[in-house]
């Protein structure tokens, strides 16, 4: 596991929180509200990553489980 990997993983758990938050904010005023609160900072952190290309939750994972190589090529056996 890599820090991207990490990383994307995260993301879609977040966002899978963040669509049972707006399912349960039919019936919950609170939990359409922390929907939109999370929704809101997902896409905040989205831009500055598009922006400076510095993401911050990639730099905390790749700093714990080590950057993807990507370009290294796998050595056949």
């Amino acid at each position: 596991m890599c820090g991207d990997k990490a990383q994307r993983i995260l993301m879609a758990i977040v966002l899978g929180f963040i669509m049972m938050f707006f399912a349960m904010g039919e019936t919950n005023p609170t939990m359409f509200k922390l929907a939109v609160v999370l929704q809101t900072f997902v896409i905040i952190m989205l831009f500055i990553f598009a922006f400076t290309n510095f993401c911050p939750s990639l730099w905390f994972f790749n700093k714990i489980f080590g950057k993807c190589d990507w370009d290294k090529k796998k050595e056949e056996k």
